[in-house]
């Protein structure tokens, strides 16, 4: 089947990188589904303007009669799904002493409950079909511990162990489970966390190897690299990281920083 005729969901496509994944892939001829918690309108009227057939699918991904409606949405519009990105996610910077029981399932509920209602329910669909791609937007930080994210770091630990699971399970029926762990990319998360004080863009430009935050574009590239099988059929129960480095990186931060200065 050509791309021409694939199906693409993408969870969180909004804004940020769900929005540049659901572009990249309409570009790649996939017809796509747009959704998050609002109807993410905008991103599907650019996906009209660049000639992609699109559907706004509006919904809380970790609300299971809201997931079993998207299914059936998909269905009646497409009949199918060829490709899944789990994408939607939620941030906390909290001190581990002070993040609540409620702050911490609430993180837990978007980050990785969403992920695995959204892979069952398609994942359904997919192994009737016997073909599939689901991607999961893990994290760095889904591979490191970084401090006053313990709920977030949790979660995106949490979803690559579901990825490897969900690999092991269906990569013999036909269906195939990979994640990207991007570093730190700019978007309007970014922003809003930076807002709390928490970092400055000096502090990941100095701990990242090439030296700037990832784009949107970065990782949609590598989504789509991952939900192709003409370029990644053999490709499954992977952890992709989009980090500049980050994640191969042990040097002290004297050494790393003569480093970027060639």
């Amino acid at each position: 089947m050509t791309t021409e005729h694939r199906v693409a969901l993408v969870t969180g496509a909004a804004r940020g990188i769900g929005r540049r994944i659901a572009l990249t892939l309409a570009g790649r001829g996939y017809a796509v589904i747009a959704n998050d918690l609002e109807a993410p309108e905008a991103t599907v009227e650019e996906l009209r303007r660049a000639g992609a057939r699109a559907l706004s699918v509006p919904g809380d991904v970790s609300d299971e009669a809201s997931v079993r409606e998207t299914v059936r949405r998909v269905l009646d519009e497409f009949g199918r799904v060829d490709v899944l990105v789990n994408n939607a996610g939620i941030s906390l910077l909290r001190p581990a002493e002070e993040t609540t029981a409620g702050e911490w399932r609430r993180v837990l509920e978007i980050n990785l409950t969403g992920p695995f209602l959204m892979c069952r329910e398609f994942g359904k669909l997919m192994l009737e079909q016997g073909s599939g791609s689901i991607v999961n937007v893990s994290s760095v930080a889904g591979l490191l511990g970084v401090a006053d994210r313990a709920a977030y770091n949790a979660s995106k630990h949490g979803l690559i162990g579901l990825t490897r699971t969900l690999a092991a399970e269906w990569g013999g029926r036909g269906v195939r489970c990979n994640a990207v762990c991007p570093g730190w990319v700019k978007t309007e998360m970014d922003e809003e966390d930076q807002s709390s004080g928490g970092y400055t863009d000096v502090d990941i430009e100095g701990r990242t190897p090439m030296g700037r935050f990832a784009t949107p574009e970065d990782v949609a590239a590598a989504v789509a690299f991952l939900a192709d099988p003409r370029q990644s059929g053999y490709v499954n129960g992977h952890t992709l990281s989009v980090d500049g480095g980050w994640f191969a990186d042990g040097s002290w931060e004297s050494l790393r920083h003569r480093k970027q200065s060639y």
